[in-house]
């Protein structure tokens, strides 16, 4: 029997994720996870829902003033996300 190296629990995960293929489906849901840290609580105070569908970051708000101002700043907010996630993850947002 061949003796490997130890490895880190996160290191098996992360193997199994890629195995599966799920790399880019762990990446959207992180990119979901991450919005709050992304634009602060004072602005996810008006989110109420979001959720990613095909690499489309789709977020639910509350108030209309907010959702166009989100809308000028929305490709700063999609490669801020990305560069938190460490991958292209999300190629729009969607605000509702």
């Amino acid at each position: 029997m061949k003796r490997t190296e130890p490895k880190t629990i996160a290191e098996i995960i992360r193997e199994g994720i890629q195995q599966v293929g799920l790399s880019s489906t762990v990446a959207e849901q992180r990119a979901c996870y991450i919005w709050p840290e992304i634009v602060g609580p004072g602005i996810n105070r008006y989110t109420f829902k979001r959720y990613v569908d095909r690499g489309v970051l789709h977020i639910y708000l509350t108030s209309a003033a907010l959702k166009n101002e989100l809308s000028f700043n929305r490709s700063s907010l999609v490669d801020q996300i990305n560069r938190a996630v460490g991958s292209d993850a999300i190629t729009s947002i969607v605000f509702h």
